[in-house]
């Protein structure tokens, strides 16, 4: 007889924490590939990250956009993309609106990854250091809508399409 999840006891080790950690590796290495041999065939990523966390590094006009989570794609034109594992972080140029910037994201501040390409996807819990409440009776803010994906241009201002990474995800047929 299984044990069902109300069931299991609670565990001394953390399980959980070095599971969401081994998956986080699998974006590094996915990121150092593309940064040493580029995208292969049709393979892109979208990178969905906090960028309210306080080592992720973005232009003051996205973080005002985008004040609590953003979308990135790497397709075609994205540059100097570098990993650096000993500090938690990957870094890559992109074109915002026309406006070429880099932009430094921790690992610890990714929220999802995927390859729609080959339907891979990740979801992850974002590692935000605690911050103090200015109002502790405050409500909490409601979450905010899915973040627009900002699709790397250098010539033409994109526009901002919400991705909802539902498209990719396996389905099972209807029953007839």
């Amino acid at each position: 007889m299984e044990d069902t999840p109300e069931q299991r006891p609670d565990s001394l080790l953390p399980y959980e924490d070095w599971t969401e950690e081994a998956l986080r590796h699998v974006v590094v290495r996915a990121l150092e590939h593309a940064a040493a041999h580029g995208l292969p065939g049709s393979h892109h990523f979208y990178i969905t990250f906090r960028t309210d966390h306080p080592n992720a590094v973005l232009p003051k006009r996205l973080l005002a956009q985008y004040p609590h989570e953003i979308t990135i794609v790497l397709q075609h034109q994205f540059w100097d993309l570098r990993v650096d594992e000993a500090a938690g972080e990957f870094s890559v140029g992109l074109s915002f609106g026309g406006v070429p910037s880099t932009i430094h994201v921790p690992f610890l501040a990714l929220t999802g990854f995927a390859d729609p390409e080959v339907r891979f996807g990740l979801r992850f819990k974002a590692d935000m250091p605690a911050i103090p409440d200015a109002e502790p009776d405050a409500a909490p803010e409601p979450e905010p809508a899915p973040p627009a994906a900002e699709t790397p241009a250098e010539s033409e201002a994109p526009t901002p399409q919400v991705v909802s990474l539902d498209a990719f995800r396996r389905r099972t047929p209807p029953k007839d």
